[in-house]
């Protein structure tokens, strides 16, 4: 019964609201920023997804956030914590129904073969030149949850811009599956919410939105910029390195001393 009850608020919500971020978008009223990260935090609260926030976000617009990426819940629990847009697969933008949704929340969709650096370094540059926050996951796809793909340092071109003449700042974000009920979400249940493979969209969200309340943890690790590194491979692994040592400690259940650590959802 509580996926029944939880898809069937998410679905009705979602369609209740969809003409209003589609008027927003139309009319290029503010609220076409602010819009979508408010729809997310009601989602988290539909479908039993607390936040976990450590770290300080950056306050600089543009930023671009650099994720891992384990599953399309993700984007719900990034959403709601972070204004701004994502950067997903061209393919995306021709799901059914998370598609349009997508394109409400002014998704920036990419070919990510390599020969189309270039091109998508553009689209991206044109969007933080607007100001817009751009959330990237540069692991080209997602996995089970439990570790972190090698980063592909071709989508972190954009990083060499400098939107406004300023460099752009890059923030590596930690997003961790971490507990179920309150209870430690071991390696074995991680990929009831992960996202992966040749997985069906239908029953994986069935399923788990069947389970209990769902602790997400989030970590904003240290702003950067390209200039502190040199080269896009060396920004590259230090993010990955940033995104997998986020996700151990939240894994192990103890922050640092001195982490900023509180609830947002």
């Amino acid at each position: 019964m509580t996926a029944v009850f939880r898809l069937a608020v998410y679905f009705c919500f979602t369609t209740a609201v969809i003409p209003i971020q589609s008027v927003a978008l139309a009319c290029r009223t503010g609220h076409r920023h602010l819009f979508p990260q408010w729809y997310h935090q009601q989602c988290c609260r539909i479908m039993g997804i607390r936040v976990e926030r450590r770290g300080r976000q950056s306050r600089v617009e543009p930023t671009l956030y650099v994720s891992n990426h384990s599953s399309y819940i993700d984007i719900t629990v990034l959403g709601s914590v972070i204004r701004g847009s994502f950067v997903a697969k061209a393919e995306v933008a021709r799901w059914p129904f998370f598609g349009l949704l997508a394109k409400l929340q002014r998704t920036v969709f990419i070919d990510r073969h390599a020969r189309k650096t270039a091109q998508h370094r553009d689209s991206l540059m044109s969007r933080l030149e607007a100001g817009d926050n751009l959330i990237l996951f540069p692991e080209g796809t997602s996995d089970d949850g439990n570790r972190v793909r090698r980063f592909k340092s071709s989508l972190l071109s954009v990083a060499e811009g400098e939107p406004g003449g300023e460099m752009l700042t890059v923030q590596p974000v930690s997003i961790t599956y971490t507990r179920l009920d309150g209870l430690p979400l071991g390696r074995h249940l991680r990929p009831y919410f992960a996202w992966y493979g040749d997985m069906d969209m239908a029953p994986h969200m069935w399923r788990w939105a069947g389970l209990g309340r769902l602790t997400v943890t989030v970590h904003f690790h240290r702003s950067v910029r390209f200039g502190d590194f040199g080269s896009r491979k060396a920004l590259s692994e230090h993010c990955e390195a940033e995104v997998a040592r986020g996700m151990a400690r939240a894994l192990s259940g103890r922050p640092q001393p001195g982490e900023e650590q509180r609830a947002a959802a």
